[in-house]
């Protein structure tokens, strides 16, 4: 039995579906089958439930302790290759990670960077996603690092949190607001505006400021695209409330304004989150210090 078996295994367990686990794998889906009957058959038990016309891996008794043990072995055999690589002071492998649009196109690009040149044997995978996708690519191991706005605690995953930074005021170079330095939440009442979708983390901290202030503005438009919004901005659908690194470079173009909020609250929370009942490899381990560090 070699230990690409226990992994398409573990893979189709936290995939539930034998075409992403052989995608996954490079192999096809006829493999994964046959390594699965494979398993079974040398253990001489039934670790999946075949349910016919239902898509999902339904565990057997006994496929549940097979994982949970499945799951051990791979975690020793990385850590084994992770202890080797130290003893040459070597950090490699791959970190996959996935982030959503508006920290991963605006704040990691630099922190990827800087790893890449830092250590140069290590890789980091990186895909977007909405906060839901990621929240669960890591709590099922598709993934071994998150990085989200608005992190919030949840049962198995461990939060390091990385510099937050401002939400700001957007709107149009010629907007009554644009020559401000800042602008109260107060002055907001009434005012057109483009916002994120209502499930996105942005929006329901903007949604419930704005309540505290007892500010009522008028939604002219919705969307889950940080860059869809600061073109509807840009047109005159009206303004928007964005985390400061997305806007920089049309501040600098002249392409949007971009505007202090003097209250307080105004402050985008970002963190890694992680799975807590493992052990992160060593090249996680370094990503996740160089992302809580300040740039």
């Amino acid at each position: 039995m070699h230990i690409e078996t226990l992994k398409v295994f573990c893979d189709l367990v936290d995939v539930q579906s034998f075409s992403l686990a052989a995608e996954r794998n490079f192999i096809t889906q006829s493999a994964v089958s046959q390594q699965i009957r494979t398993l079974e058959e040398k253990f001489n038990r039934r670790f999946l439930e075949r349910v016919r016309g239902r898509r999902e891996v339904k565990l057997t008794s006994a496929g549940e302790v097979f994982y949970r043990e499945a799951k051990n072995v791979l975690a020793a055999y990385d850590q084994m290759n992770e202890s080797l690589r130290g003893l040459v002071g070597k950090i490699g492998g791959t970190v996959k990670v996935a982030t959503v649009y508006s920290v991963g196109l605006h704040e990691l690009p630099a922190k990827v960077g800087e790893f890449m040149s830092k250590f140069p044997s290590a890789k980091i995978d990186l895909e977007y996603s909405r906060t839901t996708k990621v929240v669960r690519d890591v709590l099922n191991g598709t993934v071994e690092l998150g990085v989200l706005a608005f992190p919030e605690p949840r049962r198995g995953l461990t939060i390091t949190q990385m510099p937050s930074n401002k939400l700001v005021l957007v709107c149009p170079p010629d907007h009554k607001f644009a020559k401000k330095t800042s602008v109260k939440t107060k002055d907001l009442n009434g005012v057109d505006f483009v916002l994120f979708e209502l499930d996105t983390p942005t929006r329901k901290a903007t949604d419930k400021i704005l309540k505290a202030y007892g500010v009522e503005v008028k939604k002219i438009a919705e969307f889950d695209n940080i860059e869809t919004i600061k073109r509807a901005v840009q047109v005159g659908f009206g303004l928007a409330i964005l985390p400061l690194p997305s806007v920089t470079e049309e501040e600098r173009t002249g392409n949007l304004a971009v505007i202090k909020l003097a209250d307080k609250e105004w402050v985008r929370p970002v963190g890694v989150i992680y799975r807590s009942d493992r052990t992160l490899s060593l090249a996680a381990k370094k990503f996740v210090h160089l992302l809580e560090s300040e740039i």
